[in-house]
């Protein structure tokens, strides 16, 4: 269980967002201003992996506007990543997305983020790093079951207001929402006025 414990640091080849493909990429050298979100997807050239790919690049302005910086990891090698990006989405590829992809060949990666299977592909983890390099949210989910990238932009609003505002975040709380004040008298005030809506 990796929540609330310093991201494991690596060093590896990646592919760019401009399609440089570099040798030492390394994610404490890559937070963005307020973190960065890390996923792994298990092959490329497969199934549900670009439609989660494309929506992170989608919404790649949505992370940044939130000073949160995004890293897609595979077992893939990083020739594998350049030419999945040079294939048309009409084709089966991703296209040219916003965001590095890291060749985890040695499959060290998923190790130690604790999202490797059969010793063989990662399942489908995310991972919320702050900017002190501490992983404050993470999911994982079989192989066939395709993440909801919406949902990891909410859960930054919500990491963000409570770092912000010493708050907490209750069930279905969205950007704009009131918090909580972590107190017996704050919760009772915040049940009082919301309870039906929950």
């Amino acid at each position: 269980m990796l929540v609330t414990k310093q991201a494991p640091d690596f060093s590896a080849t990646a592919v760019l967002a401009d399609g440089q493909i570099v040798e030492n990429f390394k994610l404490s050298e890559n937070y963005g201003e307020k973190g960065t979100v890390v996923f792994f997807y298990p092959l490329d050239f497969t199934f549900v992996c670009p439609s989660e790919i494309i929506a992170f690049s989608h919404r790649y302005n949505e992370f940044q506007e939130r000073g949160v910086n995004v890293i897609g990891v595979s077992i893939d090698s990083q020739f594998s990543h350049f030419a999945w990006r040079e294939t048309p989405v009409n084709q089966g590829g991703i296209g040219k997305i916003n965001f590095p992809l890291v060749a985890d060949l040695n499959k060290q990666i998923a190790r130690d983020y604790d999202v490797l299977l059969n010793d063989a592909v990662a399942l489908r983890g995310s991972f919320l790093i702050d900017a002190n390099g501490v992983i404050r949210h993470a999911v994982v989910n079989d192989l066939p079951l395709g993440r909801n990238v919406d949902e990891m932009l909410r859960m930054i609003d919500a990491q963000q207001f409570t770092d912000e505002f010493g708050e907490v975040c209750p069930a279905g709380w969205q950007k704009g929402d009131e918090g909580m004040k972590p107190t017996t008298d704050g919760v009772a005030s915040y049940l009082d006025k919301h309870a039906q809506e929950l």
